[in-house]
């Protein structure tokens, strides 16, 4: 068995020192809506908590689907990466990069440069840029794919974006790891689902993305985004793929959103009979540490395939 832990959007904090350069841009609505919402509801202690609990349940593998950082800022991103270094070595921890990994221009090439070790693909030796996504990581009878949807938007826009060149990459490495008898586990930022989230924070992109798995197949997408644990299908009716999106890792409870959670996906099996099974642990209250929400079964795409059920 391969047990996959899964969480996103942990926001970090406290931001570091602003100055009036740094928000001569969109980081300035940023900025506000941090000093008036965020740093209220996402603390660090929470996500401490989370990480402290996956840690204690010793996953293969963990899946970061994106946002580590707010604004975007030098320091957020060097804070990120120091971060990441605490959760475990880069071959046990793969990273997507989020809408606000990408706030400003330039801000996605910082993270690539930063981020790089967490977000490479198995031999891979070249540098990290838009073009190495997605990449291919094979762990135990898993591949790993990670997907950007990242990139700098007009200020109260937080869209993301799946574009053809992407897309084409994406369906070779499907059809590889399908060869190899892989379960193929997509790790995407934005909910590639229609309607999962407001207008103004929706995936580009979602006809390709779906017309690729039509075409190609996967086993499972794990996304962030939203901040709610979320259960989609996509794919034909016969071949329904669990689209899993998971609530932010560091909302305390009591704000308008759940409080923090990871999942937990316990994959078993081989191809043509695939077993996964998610358990959701979060916060209830502010007694630690996060205790099971929900476990449930999920039918994955196989030989005589059915729906998704929970």
């Amino acid at each position: 068995m391969f047990r996959l832990a899964h969480i996103s959007d942990a926001h970090l904090g406290p931001l570091p020192d602003v100055t009036y350069r740094d928000l001569a841009s969109k980081r300035v609505l940023g900025y506000v809506n941090w000093q008036r919402n965020r740093r209220r509801h996402m603390h660090d202690a929470v996500i401490d908590s989370l990480v402290a609990d996956i840690k204690a349940s010793a996953p293969d593998h963990l899946a970061i689907t994106g946002d580590l950082v707010n604004l975007a800022l030098d320091g957020e991103i060097e804070m990120a990466k120091h971060w990441l270094e605490t959760l475990g070595s880069p071959h046990d921890v793969s990273v997507v990069p989020g809408n606000h990994d990408a706030y400003v221009p330039g801000a996605f090439d910082k993270v690539c440069r930063a981020w790089a070790p967490w977000m490479t693909g198995d031999g891979v030796n070249s540098p990290v840029d838009r073009n190495s996504f997605p990449y291919l990581r094979v762990r135990g009878n898993v591949a790993l794919i990670g997907v950007t949807t990242a990139r700098a938007t007009a200020p109260f826009m937080a869209n993301g974006f799946f574009m053809e060149g992407q897309a084409e990459r994406l369906g070779k490495v499907l059809d590889d790891t399908a060869g190899q008898g892989l379960f193929r586990a997509i790790m995407i930022h934005h909910p590639p689902v229609r309607g999962a989230v407001q207008q103004h924070k929706r995936l580009f992109g979602i006809g390709r993305f779906h017309k690729v798995i039509r075409r190609h197949g996967a086993e499972l997408v794990l996304h962030g985004h939203s901040h709610l644990p979320s259960l989609f299908t996509i794919g034909p009716r016969s071949a329904k793929v669990p689209v899993v999106g998971v609530a932010a890792a560091g909302q305390a409870p009591g704000g308008k959103h759940p409080a923090a959670q990871y999942n937990m996906f316990e994959i078993d099996g081989e191809k043509g009979n695939w077993r996964l099974r998610l358990i959701r642990r979060g916060l209830t209250g502010p007694a630690m540490p996060p205790s099971d929400l929900q476990t449930m079964d999920l039918e994955v795409p196989a030989d005589g395939r059915q729906l998704v059920r929970s």
